[in-house]
């Protein structure tokens, strides 16, 4: 390695939040390498450096490299992609998955999408971007007469807690408390120039699924993987028998009641997206953040 960070070229395709898992984040940073010709055919390859083996001898357990490709020093984790792949998993309990999958049909295709992000206007001035794809299905996995399932989102890139908010309307469509075509409305900035407030959507069943790039062909030596394969199947195997243990205490517990009620009075109390407060607009937030800087470069008598 190199001795900052900026000279060692590193960036990365997906910004995760903490909390948020990637099981296909991507990265990109100079590293020292036994070929010399590194932009070849790689044919020599049997002699470079494992990788792989090397850095997840050192990175903390919950972080494994998973296979690395020479790139052309131009190369961006972040710019360079062509496309992200996004899952999000939940229960699916009483949720109207119909309901919910027509909601997240509007979600394709090149929309502005600043009511469903967390605007970052110092850095960012459009908010447009493109869903190629937003499925809901189910895993085929059941808990306690309940049912796992999955969102699947692909678009080409992604704003700040885009996939999260997204997926909050959807789960507030799901329990009917708000009809799909609240995203219509949401989507239409001239309609709803603000974004209501609400909550986002949990981080930890947010998963960084997949990073799409030209030409990129990862490679990981057999030891390499005999040993991350191993490491990913003990951690399985780990959580599996911590699940167990909690099943086993739920089942110790008297049968609960019905919880009703409770979702009578939470359907009487709520108060529907487009009758909440709402965030400043962008215009709001960039003169906030010109005044800001004016005041910085204010020079005091």
């Amino acid at each position: 390695m190199v001795g900052s960070r900026k000279e060692s070229g590193y960036s990365r395709c997906g910004r995760t939040d903490k909390g948020v898992s990637a099981s296909g984040q991507v990265i990109s940073l100079y590293l020292r390498s036994n070929i010399k010709d590194v932009g070849g055919d790689m044919q020599d390859e049997r002699s470079e450096i494992d990788y792989v083996k090397v850095l997840n001898r050192i990175l903390p357990q919950d972080i494994r490299v998973l296979g690395w490709c020479p790139v052309p020093a131009d190369f961006h984790a972040r710019f360079t992609c062509l496309g992200r792949e996004y899952k999000y998993l939940f229960w699916k309990g009483d949720l109207d998955i119909l309901e919910m999958q027509k909601a997240a049909y509007k979600f394709v295709g090149e929309h502005d999408f600043r009511n469903f992000c967390k605007m970052d206007a110092a850095n960012v001035s459009n908010y447009r971007r493109r869903i190629t794809e937003f499925t809901i299905s189910a895993c085929g996995k059941r808990s306690n007469n309940d049912e796992l399932c999955s969102m699947t989102i692909k678009g080409t890139a992604f704003l700040w807690h885009q996939v999260r908010c997204m997926v909050a309307v959807l789960f507030l469509i799901g329990q009917g408390l708000e009809s799909p075509s609240v995203a219509d409305s949401l989507l239409d900035i001239t309609k709803i120039p603000r974004k209501p407030q609400y909550k986002m959507a949990a981080e930890l069943p947010l998963i960084l699924r997949s990073c799409l790039f030209d030409k990129a062909d990862f490679m990981c030596s057999p030891d390499a993987s005999r040993s991350l394969t191993q490491h990913l199947n003990d951690e399985y195997h780990h959580y599996m028998l911590q699940a167990e243990i909690f099943h086993e205490a739920l089942s110790c517990l008297p049968f609960p009641e019905s919880n009703l009620l409770e979702k009578l009075q939470k359907k009487r109390n709520y108060i529907p997206l487009l009758s909440r407060q709402t965030e400043p607009s962008y215009e709001e937030h960039i003169a906030k953040v010109k005044t800001k800087l004016t005041d910085n470069l204010s020079i005091p008598s």
